[in-house]
């Protein structure tokens, strides 16, 4: 989890997709999200390089769960 990653070097082939994990603040997402997500505390979204939100789960530990086992290398970003 604390892995440095040197920025604007590519990676090879050999190397897993970078995806980026943060939290989130539940007033930022669609009205809809926050009636699905209503009571959740610990919120965290996953993006890829080009900021795509890949996916929303409760905690930081199951976003990087749910990176590695999709063969990706998660990143905390704040």
């Amino acid at each position: 989890m604390d892995h440095k990653h040197p920025i604007g070097e590519s990676q090879t082939t050999n190397e897993r997709p970078i995806v980026y994990v943060r939290p989130v603040d539940l007033d930022d997402l669609p009205e809809e999200l926050r009636r699905q997500a209503e009571g959740v505390k610990d919120l965290y979204a996953v993006h890829d390089a080009e900021g795509q939100r890949l996916a929303l789960v409760r905690g930081r530990k199951l976003a990087f769960v749910l990176a590695r086992q999709n063969d990706l290398t998660p990143v905390n970003v704040h």
